[in-house]
């Protein structure tokens, strides 16, 4: 089994249409840096186990956050993000 965790943690990345998207669907107006330091933290604090490679993307699932991250696996680039 691929580790994911630091792989993401190492290349994360953002489009300027995701902060919008994220703020859109997680009800919130935070800035570009607020979501990527909450994303970041999100990210660091879940468990490996949680990164799991479905087709094309990385799903990152923090059910203490309620919250679904959808990254690109080639790329490593935030797709969305999903409240749960």
């Amino acid at each position: 089994m691929r580790q994911y965790k630091a792989l993401v943690l190492n290349n994360i990345c953002y489009t300027e249409l995701v902060y919008e998207r994220i703020n859109k669907k997680m009800n919130r107006r935070l800035s570009k840096d607020e979501i990527e330091k909450v994303i970041f933290g999100i990210l660091k604090e879940t468990d490996e186990s949680q990164f799991q490679k479905t087709g094309k993307n990385i799903y990152v699932i923090n059910n203490e956050q309620n919250i679904r991250i959808t990254i690109n696996s080639n790329t490593y680039r935030v797709i969305t993000v999903d409240p749960l």
